[in-house]
């Protein structure tokens, strides 16, 4: 059986801006096919559908048995964006913008033991592109969970992606991509 891999969108309040586009109310869910899933070390070759790929750094929990989270990672979400403005102008679905072939770089999994709010960041060529914390988004990890359990069969294995700070930046091949929890590296990737 496949994981679903559940997404947040604009759940912070400076990406929206830097989106141009409004707050949400409630929690904006989209969804990315398992098999999108890249783990750390793989190269990622850019889609040639696309001129603008985007790199958005994200935490990543995972659901137990008790669908409650057990486990935490640092996930990219990368986002046609050219494609994805194409589909919201014509009030289309974004599936071609957010899951085509190799979009979910995946960190390596630790255990998840609740606790205050939650650094994590993106280094592109040894260079810092995004830093988030936690305790900016605007539906918090119990929002999330309670949202998503109550109107989706979300189901144990599954994943959730709980948006992007502001920062998000264009990949280019020959980047190397690097993400960190606190200060542990979770996992890297070249793009070509």
């Amino acid at each position: 059986m496949s994981t679903s891999i559940w997404c947040i969108g604009k759940n912070y309040s400076l990406h929206a801006k830097e989106l141009s586009e409004p707050l949400e109310t409630e929690p904006l869910v989209f969804l990315k096919s398992s098999h999108c899933l890249v783990p750390s070390g793989e190269i990622i070759d850019l889609p040639r559908f696309s001129s603008n790929i985007e790199y958005e750094v994200e935490l990543a929990f995972l659901f137990d048995d008790a669908l409650e989270f057990s486990h935490i990672t640092i996930a990219l979400d990368l986002t046609a964006r050219d494609i994805q403005s194409a589909c919201k102008e014509k009030g289309l679905p974004w599936t071609l913008a957010k899951s085509f072939k190799k979009s979910c770089p995946l960190g390596l999994w630790h255990p998840y033991k609740k606790s205050g709010a939650i650094d994590f960041s993106l280094m592109v060529n040894g260079t810092l592109r995004q830093k988030g914390n936690s305790s900016a988004m605007l539906f918090s990890l119990d929002d999330i969970k309670k949202y998503l359990k109550e109107r989706f069969p979300v189901r144990p294995g599954d994943m959730v992606l709980t948006g992007t700070p502001e920062g998000i930046s264009k990949v280019l091949p020959g980047d190397r991509a690097s993400v960190y929890l606190e200060n542990t590296l979770m996992g890297s990737w070249s793009f070509s």
